[in-house]
């Protein structure tokens, strides 16, 4: 699919969010499409669940960034459950569309003809890790570049320097694993500045280098798999946790009275 055809696309609203609906089954072929050759602008590729929802519902101008973007998909089933809630018509097409499958469907497919993929995110411990990882299980794939950004603000200089590499690497496709929602920021400039399809898949880095371990199957569709994740890292996660599901279930419990708004 052309990029350009992207709009074509479903979107409905979860909170104040935008989602992209298109089940798992035909997105990792579309990404591998729009990852065949750069495309002709940038491209924003977002996925989004209950916290990001949340993050939305109290800041506008992170909520306008997210809709912004070319792709926003449903990374988390609770979202899942309230979209197919909110938009029964478009129910049987909403599926989970989790960063992590996104990025190993994609790797899976991916030959020495393209995509052409960029790693950006995670210690250099992780990404040293997740290189391996890939050269191991999808040794036709093609990483043109990986670097672990700096655990600060960057300079300009320093930002517009790592956009010469992705650039000069010939990337078509720029895996972004920085945490939300330091990572959506990234994907909405990456796409601004340069003609790549930038994706912000969270902890996909983590769980395919092995430094993480995912819930197991039955917690993910049960939509128990934030306590799985609490309950690995509580000192990072309990406030994003405690504070984003009750906000999230606002939001859906508000759009539920004023009507769900398709875009």
């Amino acid at each position: 699919m052309p990029s350009d055809e992207l709009t074509r696309i479903p979107r409905a609203r979860v909170g104040s969010l935008e989602f992209s609906v298109l089940p798992l089954s035909e997105a990792v072929p579309l990404l591998l499409a729009l990852g065949a050759s750069a495309p002709a602008h940038g491209i924003a590729v977002h996925f989004c669940n209950a916290y990001n929802v949340a993050l939305a519902d109290s800041d506008s101008a992170y909520r306008g960034l997210i809709n912004s973007g070319a792709l926003v998909f449903s990374d988390g089933t609770p979202v899942v459950w309230a979209g197919r809630r909110l938009h029964p018509s478009l129910a049987d097409r909403w599926t989970r569309v989790y960063g992590p499958d996104v990025m190993t469907g994609v790797l899976a497919g991916s030959t020495s003809a393209g995509p052409r993929h960029y790693l950006l995110g995670g210690t250099p411990e992780t990404l040293e890790l997740l290189q391996q990882q890939i050269a191991a299980r999808w040794p036709l794939t093609v990483i043109v570049g990986a670097e672990s950004p700096p655990f600060r603000v960057e300079s300009d200089a320093e930002i517009r320097s790592r956009d010469a590499r992705i650039r000069d690497s010939g990337a078509t496709l720029v895996w972004v694993g920085l945490g939300t929602p330091k990572q959506d920021h990234e994907v909405h400039r990456l796409a601004t500045a340069l003609p790549v399809v930038a994706l912000a898949v969270g902890a996909a880095f983590d769980f395919i280098a092995g430094t993480v371990s995912q819930a197991p199957v039955w917690m993910q569709r049960s939509g128990l798999e934030w306590s799985y994740r609490l309950a690995q890292e509580p000192r990072r996660l309990t406030k994003r946790y405690l504070w984003g599901n009750p906000r999230f279930v606002a939001s859906v419990a508000r759009q539920r009275v004023a009507g769900p708004k398709t875009g």
